[in-house]
């Protein structure tokens, strides 16, 4: 019989949010046991819910969502969209440009689908959500890791993307705010990404689904609006902001310099022959875009002192401060802490069989630093979504678990 195998186009590629210690974690749950999954980002099983005004208008515009709407989405939806980039300060938006998808997932896919041919480079930050390498590997590209620098924010390190910009790079994409780490960037380091693109005509992709998840007063700032002159494609959705996972409502916004990859077998044509392809995104999602980016936004009540979302972040910080050997960058942003294990005291040489060893001991779940593409094995994420006295339980687990915690 000849043997069935998975294609190679997936050899490399890494989705460990949800791999072989999520599994295990299944396997367990299976058996009884009691797991505390700090490993995505997805706010329902932690009891966030929906702002009641955007559910009422679901329910009322079901009976219109059932059929397959443009495949660029609803026009209500594209055109708040519009609004809110507007807002954003991106310019030379139209409608035309606007893509709603199935989730940002699907579009960044679509991008990469639409973009890469074998032997072209995408620029990837490190750490970073693993489904930017997994969609351009998969696209038939190579991803190419430029670093961020923990002992700077986090933030990219501008020297090491100009050292690997090469005759074959394509694009890059920018993780702001970031996950893992949770880094906000600056204006100035934004300005000078912008130069690097323009300098060698890359396209940017910026994935900023966390742009309205932002502490401390600071502010973020759409990179796109930077770079009126050069193209950009700017990600974002609902399913943080507005505890709507599960609704799969997201969008890509085109700008900045559209003619060069338009016309006749262009990119946007490429573009566009995907998304016909695929129909259309979810359209009951579509249906709620205008509702939620309009009037009073309940996020931010989450995020200032006093906001659960707020004192879940300081609790999270407060168990790392307390575990010797243990080290984070505070969070500006986001639902994520990156911490830092030492490695001589903890021996650290398999990340993965730390987060595994962990699970199995304390039956808590957190994902392992390689699986968001980082190179040294010392780092894990935590997602802060439960309530504090969960993190609080957490923590004591964490902090017994490594007072004698040590790789063969």
């Amino acid at each position: 019989m000849p043997r069935i195998s998975k294609s190679t186009k997936l050899d490399g590629v890494l989705y460990d949010v949800r791999g072989p210690v999520v599994d295990e974690a299944a396997a367990m749950k299976r058996r009884g046991e009691e797991i505390i999954h700090l490993n995505i980002g997805n706010p329902a099983p932690f009891g966030f819910r929906a702002p009641d005004i955007m559910l009422e208008h679901m329910i009322e515009q079901l009976p219109n969502t059932q059929g397959y709407s443009e495949s660029h989405g609803i026009v209500d939806a594209r055109e708040a969209i519009a609004d809110y980039a507007a807002r954003k300060g991106i310019a030379n938006v139209e409608i035309e440009d606007i893509y709603t998808g199935n989730g940002v997932s699907e579009l960044i896919n679509l991008c990469m689908q639409a973009l890469l041919d074998e032997g072209d480079e995408m620029l990837i930050p490190a750490p970073d959500y693993p489904l930017w390498t997994a969609t351009t590997k998969l696209a038939g590209g190579t991803p190419v890791h430029y670093l961020c620098d923990e002992e700077n924010n986090w933030w990219p390190d501008i020297e090491d993307i100009k050292r690997k910009v090469t005759a074959h790079t394509k694009g890059l994409v920018v993780i702001n705010p970031n996950n893992p780490t949770g880094a906000l960037y600056p204006k100035k380091i934004l300005e000078q990404m912008v130069e690097i693109a323009r300098e060698h005509n890359l396209i940017i992709f910026s994935d900023e689904i966390y742009d309205r998840m932002v502490f401390d007063g600071k502010e973020h700032t759409a990179i796109a609006s930077l770079a009126p002159d050069v193209l950009c494609i700017t990600f974002n959705g609902l399913s943080k902001s507005h505890r709507v996972a599960g609704y799969r409502s997201g969008w890509m916004v085109i700008s900045g310099d559209k003619k060069s990859a338009s016309g006749r077998r262009g990119y946007l044509e490429g573009i566009d022959m995907l998304s016909n392809m695929r129909l259309c995104a979810n359209v009951p999602g579509q249906s709620i875009i205008a509702t939620a980016l309009e009037g009073h936004q309940s996020l931010d009540d989450l995020i200032v002192p006093g906001g659960r979302i707020f004192e879940q972040r300081e609790k999270a910080m407060s168990i790392i401060e307390d575990i010797e050997g243990l080290s984070a960058v505070r969070p500006a942003a986001g639902l994520y802490v990156f911490p830092r294990l030492e490695v001589e005291k903890f021996n650290i040489s398999d990340d993965e069989q730390f987060a595994y060893d962990f699970l199995k001991a304390e039956n808590v779940l957190i994902v392992h630093g390689r699986g968001f593409n980082w190179p040294t094995p010392e780092y894990f994420r935590i997602v802060f979504l439960p309530e504090t006295d969960q993190l609080t339980e957490v923590g004591v687990r964490l902090k017994r678990f490594l007072a004698d915690y040590r790789q063969d």
